[in-house]
């Protein structure tokens, strides 16, 4: 999973920490199951994940990936600034890599991107919610890395 941090932005330091928080937690919980049964907290709990963390922005070929993980072509602006499809994202990347909307929390691995293009929306990135109809593409991409099969 990679994080496009920008660390003066508020709200991407949150959820950097947030990150931190369920990969912490996440592997605090893999080692009890490993001690005994917790079926309970299996469900709800989501397995470790490898965390990057990057300042710089994507390269054109993971704007691309971005881009369909999002949805496609209209996704462009809230990625990019001002862009208006993705051919203009692309360009526009090159010309200011500025451009470029943090947070965004992507997972290579499932093919899924989340950020939040409003400051509203960054606002609930910044709580532990539990699933619901409030919670944020962030926080649902982070409680869907898949749970690793139980171990023998």
């Amino acid at each position: 999973m990679t994080l496009f941090h920008a660390p003066s932005n508020q709200a991407s330091t949150r959820v950097l920490t947030l990150l931190k928080q369920a990969n912490a937690q996440s592997v605090a919980h893999a080692t009890e199951d490993q001690a005994s049964s917790h079926k309970a907290q299996d469900k709800a709990e989501r397995t470790e994940f490898e965390l990057d963390v990057t300042e710089a922005p994507p390269t054109t070929d993971q704007l691309k990936n971005i881009l369909d993980y999002l949805g496609g072509s209209g996704a462009a602006g809230k990625v990019i600034s001002g862009a208006e499809n993705e051919t203009d994202a692309m360009r526009r990347l090159k010309a200011d890599g500025g451009a470029f909307q943090r947070p965004l929390v992507v997972d290579w691995n499932q093919g899924k991107a989340g950020m939040s293009a409003k400051e509203e929306e960054r606002l609930l990135v910044l709580t532990l919610t539990v699933a619901g109809e409030n919670e944020s593409e962030i926080m649902k991409l982070i409680r869907s890395v898949p749970k690793e099969t139980e171990k023998v």
